[in-house]
């Protein structure tokens, strides 16, 4: 299997249960690495300190803790909260033994351009001081950033070395965008890849729709995933490669099935990434 020595991992949106059987369900299934949400933190039986002893024990890692949303661009009445909040977050994954920190772009329509790039580079400093990176993440739907390219000009901009990118493919391809926004990237500036896959593209109105609810396993429909696998091969990515699905029917399933399929979806994924899915 090609990205053999990739870490594989999933997010835990996937899976339904509990905190505790979602991540017992995605070690058995043999994932080395998860994406955990704050929500999952909340919602487990304990501490953020007894999480981190619960994925020690079942050798998981955390490819990043999410999400921190609507941060860059805040409304003035709004920047001071948000910026605790962020740090909350932090003190969250440094308790969680992770080592990044994911953000979106924001998708607030009062969002102000102008601060964008000032919020992001006071939260890689903070981050940095707290040995975490932040993985920025272009959605479809964000306000002003809503492009991988758009994503990485900022980054480029800011220049902290603890700064990347979130590579979606639901993001890159349910926009009808190539690979081509990847041109230029360095591999080490891609933090993680996520993978999901659509039937058809839905329209704009049912962008989000589609995103937080139908997303299906790689191979299950038609996203040219092959071309994006090809080409962080042909470049050298060694990063984290796993699946970020949101699907309503999926989730209903005893999580160690759904961990299981998962795992064979990702699996069959990266072994045949030079092969057209139909």
């Amino acid at each position: 299997m090609r990205f053999q020595h990739n870490p594989l991992f999933i997010n835990t949106v996937l899976l339904g249960g509990t905190t505790e059987e979602k991540i017992i369900a995605a070690a058995q299934a043999g994932f080395t690495q998860l994406e955990l949400w704050r929500q999952d933190v909340d919602a487990a039986k304990g501490t953020a300190q007894d999480v981190a002893a619960l994925l020690q024990k079942q050798q998981l890692g955390l490819t990043d803790y999410q999400v921190l949303l609507d941060f860059d661009g805040a409304p003035e009445e709004q920047r001071e909260a948000k910026r605790q909040d962020a740090i909350k977050m932090m003190e969250a994954a440094v308790a969680l033994g992770a080592k990044t920190l994911l953000t979106p772009a924001s998708t607030q329509k009062e969002c102000i351009a102008d601060r964008e790039e000032e919020d992001i580079r006071w939260l890689a400093q903070e981050a940095g001081k707290r040995g975490l990176r932040v993985a920025f993440e272009a959605m479809a739907w964000s306000t002003h950033i809503n492009t991988t390219d758009a994503a990485w000009r900022l980054v480029q901009r800011i220049n902290e070395p603890n700064l990347g990118l979130v590579v979606d493919a639901f993001h890159i391809f349910a926009r009808n965008r190539t690979i081509a926004d990847l041109n230029g990237i360095p591999m080490e500036k891609i933090f993680l890849v996520q993978l999901s896959d659509l039937a058809t593209l839905p329209s704009g109105s049912e962008l989000m729709e589609t995103a937080r609810h139908h997303r299906l396993l790689p191979g299950q429909g038609n996203f040219p995933l092959y071309t994006l696998l090809d080409y962080l091969q042909a470049e050298g990515y060694s990063g984290p490669i796993g699946l970020e699905v949101f699907n309503d029917e999926i989730k209903q399933q005893q999580p160690a099935d759904a961990a299981k399929e998962a795992m064979h979806a990702l699996k069959r994924c990266c072994a045949q990434a030079s092969v057209a899915y139909g």
